[in-house]
């Protein structure tokens, strides 16, 4: 039996980085039944840890853990502190980098909640029409940026109420959000399928594939194999299924762990280049500003400039 949606542990065997894969969304189905606005908790490892999508819309705390974050076609970084509010069938997944044996009791705190029941709410409290352009932007995937504390705070209160208390500290909570000028977009479309499980198996394989071999050279043609497809079927299933090209894709894992290195380690750009995947630092320096709008030496600067105003705040 499952676990219930108001308190779930982490599951029982090995999850790393790459156990759970980005590959064709599963359709979770919700439970009507417990509440208007429903919360729930899991560590990690957990089964909800997938790429899945579900006719609700979902507030997502991380509370600890680092990983990968893939919303619709957006592949990111996520780390303790994150908020992210995804909309109604909007594919989602966040895989945490661990190491084999490695457990979190508490990873993710999550709000669900239906937009019918909001609808009815707004027809009959004007004010919560202010939420409208909140929710309508979730179609794209919101992060939230420094809002720790207001999440941490509402989570907490959120969990432990019931009934109308827990629908005021929702109320309170989205409309803080509501307000909040630091935020961004995460996904460039709005990917909506139906789940189909043999589908989503190939597609798992493959990009379990990749994220474990994208330091290393990956042709079409070596995937295409791996899961049995000609090139041309391939390419059209795997756009399909994630938003991306196939070798956009692999681009956008190189270029998020290259982020991750500038941000975080004093290696050379041209080490980071290959020691990521990529083969001459031209194609490295091209492609990362196509992703960032910049070049990886200012992304550097940038990402520690932030670091250093956020440490005299």
């Amino acid at each position: 039996m499952r676990p219930t949606q108001q308190s779930i542990p982490a599951g029982t065997g090995q999850l790393d980085a790459y156990s759970v894969q980005q590959g064709q969304p599963e359709l979770e189905l919700s439970d009507k039944q417990t509440g208007t606005i429903r919360y729930i908790e899991h560590g990690c490892p957990s089964w909800r840890i997938r790429w899945h999508y579900h006719d609700e819309y979902e507030l997502h705390f991380i509370a600890a853990s680092r990983g990968k974050v893939f919303i619709g076609d957006y592949i990111g970084s996520f780390e303790p502190g994150n908020l992210i509010l995804t909309g109604p069938f909007l594919p989602h997944n966040w895989i945490s980098q661990v190491t084999p044996g490695e457990s979190c009791e508490l990873r993710d705190q999550i709000i669900h909640f239906d937009h019918d029941v909001i609808m009815g709410i707004a027809d009959l409290v004007p004010e919560m029409q202010g939420l409208m352009p909140l929710l309508e932007r979730s179609r794209y995937g919101i992060e939230f940026i420094d809002q720790t504390e207001l999440a941490e705070h509402y989570m907490a209160h959120i969990k432990r109420s019931t009934g109308v208390a827990r629908l005021g500290y929702f109320c309170q909570l989205m409309d803080a959000l509501a307000g909040c000028p630091d935020y961004r977009l995460l996904s460039t479309e709005q990917i909506r399928l139906p789940a189909d499980e043999a589908l989503q198996e190939r597609i798992n394989r493959v990009v379990n594939y990749v994220m474990q071999h994208y330091q290393n050279s990956i042709s079409l043609a070596e995937v295409a194999t791996l899961v049995n497809m000609s090139e041309s079927y391939f390419s059209r299933f795997f756009r399909k299924a994630t938003g991306n090209r196939f070798s956009d894709f692999i681009n956008r894992i190189r270029i998020s762990k290259a982020c991750e290195l500038l941000a975080h380690t004093d290696q050379y750009i041209t080490t980071i280049c290959y020691d990521v995947g990529f083969n001459n630092v031209a194609n490295f320096n091209r492609r990362f500003i196509e992703h960032k709008r910049v070049t990886p030496s200012d992304y550097r600067k940038q990402t520690r400039q932030r670091y250093r105003s956020q440490q005299t705040l």
